[in-house]
């Protein structure tokens, strides 16, 4: 991988990648049309606007380490999805070859960047503000998810990982020797990280595996006239349902809007056992994965997050030694 382009500023890698994406859509029998960068974090993610009027999101897995075999598990779930009513989602377009995923070489990063295109969803992101009501809905999409996809299998060559170690399956930045962490803050994650292990352990053995989709927070909701849709199903892999609510819950602001989510998850099924301190353990697990990123990524801006971000986790992760204490 060619380092100097994600030494660029941000904007000038937009740049670069949106003539990609204009490249791209060629493979789709687009051509003249109108893009537009909405998201640049762990993907690129355009809007696009075809000469017809007709509007996409083309996400370009720039930083990702998803592989061929992920990316396509994600578009056969998605269809999957997609014929069970009531699950408001986008759908993914094949390109000219007949394929999911259009690949195309970068040279100014010297790699294969591969790419998906979807229908567009209207509406708004659902952020970290919603609404007791509107998490309800939240709750119950998801219990919809997991029920549907009970029995959900992949077809070969696809393929997911299992998300039953500390950092779902991707590589150790944290305490392997890649790890930058001053001694004292690496031996607190360690100690960490034994606990929270124990508890997935626990229950990983107590609860059927099945796919999820591994990132269900507020923006990567659509809000349309009281119409929930669920989009970005990039980090989607197999575990337990409990992972999947510990992520949501990561993102809450407020009591009432965790209760909702609860609620409106048993209004669809039952909620899957895990005890408090289990939960506490899923969170701060989220907040080590996300830790972990930040310390791999290349994304510039994200980089620049890194102190601020594990003082915070410092404190949090001192709270938690202390409850496990006792």
């Amino acid at each position: 991988m060619n380092l100097d382009f994600f030494d660029l500023e941000v904007d000038e890698q937009i740049t670069s990648l949106t003539q990609v994406a204009h490249e791209l859509l060629v493979q789709y029998g687009l051509s003249s049309c109108v893009i537009k960068s909405i998201n640049f974090e762990f993907n690129a993610t355009f809007s696009v606007v075809s000469e017809s009027g007709q509007k996409f999101a083309l996400r370009i897995n720039i930083n990702s380490t998803r592989t061929p075999e992920n990316m396509l598990a994600e578009v056969q779930w998605v269809r999957f999805l997609a014929r069970v009513p009531g699950i408001n989602l986008p759908h993914p377009i094949a390109n000219s070859s007949d394929s999911f995923i259009s690949t195309i070489f970068h040279a100014p990063s010297n790699q294969n960047l591969r790419a998906v295109l979807y229908t567009w969803l209207e509406g708004e992101e659902l952020g970290d503000e919603a609404t007791p009501s509107q998490m309800f809905q939240v709750g119950a999409l998801m219990a919809q998810l997991h029920q549907s996809s009970t029995d959900f299998e992949l077809t070969q060559p696809a393929e997911l990982p299992t998300f039953d170690d500390w950092l779902w399956g991707t590589e150790d930045f944290l305490l392997s020797a890649k790890s930058l962490l001053p001694t004292a803050e690496r031996a607190l994650v360690q100690e960490a990280v034994a606990r929270i292990t124990s508890d997935m352990a626990q229950l990983y053995a107590q609860t059927a595996v099945q796919i999820i989709h591994g990132d269900l927070h507020g923006w990567n909701l659509m809000w349309n006239e009281g119409q929930l849709s669920v989009f970005d199903f990039d980090d989607c892999g197999f575990g337990i349902p409990q992972q999947d609510l510990a992520v949501t819950m990561y993102y809450l602001d407020t009591p009432e809007q965790e209760a909702a989510l609860l609620e409106g998850y048993k209004s669809i099924a039952p909620l899957p056992n895990y005890s408090s301190q289990q939960m506490a353990s899923l969170l701060l697990q989220r907040r080590l994965v996300l830790l972990n990123y930040l310390y791999e990524t290349k994304n510039p801006e994200h980089k620049a997050m890194v102190p601020a971000y594990l003082e915070k986790t410092m404190e949090r992760i001192g709270t938690y030694l202390t409850d496990v204490r006792g």
